[in-house]
């Protein structure tokens, strides 16, 4: 089998479970809708809407940012379940097959949960892109791809740990931090329309290649710790 039927394989075992059991994907929807009307009841958006372009970009991408987290520990912590884990690491695949397969069932779980949060956000802050607004058909993948594959990757690093759910933000967040800048930034800049967001952009091009290149060259020594 080829690398990439290797992952393949690995994606498709992560959608049939989620298919199944909508774990990570309720989670998300609940913790990201709950975010939404919590933040609109806090401010008319309609009484000031110059200031609600400039704040729901960072609402957005900081409500999916705790949500991934969801997403992230639910899908490490069901490969302890019957040691599959431990079945994964004498498996003959390469083992950045495992991480590339589960990073982009991370990244549908999340990009699922945007398609139904974009016209949430729309409604509750009235908003109306004075930029060009086909940019965010290029941020939202590239920002979702950089949250989520380091997430994949310190969620694996942290799951052995008895509290792998307060390390895992300790270890991402420090360092998300540049890309969700950049994607804070971007997504208002598109927003408010007042400049172009060409550096952010290439601010999340370098940091989703660097990060992925990282990540896949590194995950075996993850996998193959005690």
């Amino acid at each position: 089998m080829s690398y990439m039927g290797h992952v393949m394989a690995h994606l498709r075992k992560d959608l049939r479970i989620e298919w199944r059991t909508k774990e990570s994907l309720n989670g998300m929807l609940f913790f990201t809708l709950l975010v939404s009307v919590v933040f609109s009841l806090a401010f008319d958006p309609t009484a000031y809407p110059s200031i609600a372009r400039q704040i729901s970009g960072g609402l957005l991408w900081v409500g999916l940012l705790f949500a991934a987290m969801t997403a992230l520990n639910q899908s490490w912590a069901r490969e302890l379940r019957n040691n599959s884990l431990e079945a994964q690491r004498l498996a003959p695949s390469p083992a950045s097959s495992l991480f590339v397969g589960k990073a982009l069932a991370n990244f549908l779980f999340v990009t699922a949960v945007e398609l139904v949060l974009a016209p949430v956000f729309t409604l509750f802050y009235n908003l109306h892109p004075l930029g060009e607004s086909w940019l965010l058909l290029i941020i939202l993948p590239l920002g979702t791809w950089a949250l989520v594959c380091n997430g994949t990757f310190f969620a694996a690093l942290s799951l052995r740990s008895r509290n792998r759910e307060l390390l895992l933000p300790l270890l991402l967040f420090p360092i998300a931090m540049p890309a969700l800048l950049a994607m804070v930034q971007a997504t208002t800049a598109v927003l408010t329309g007042e400049f172009l967001p060409n550096l952010w952009l290439k601010v999340l091009i370098a940091y989703a290649i660097i990060f992925t290149t990282v990540c896949v060259l590194t995950f075996e020594l993850i996998l193959q710790a005690d």
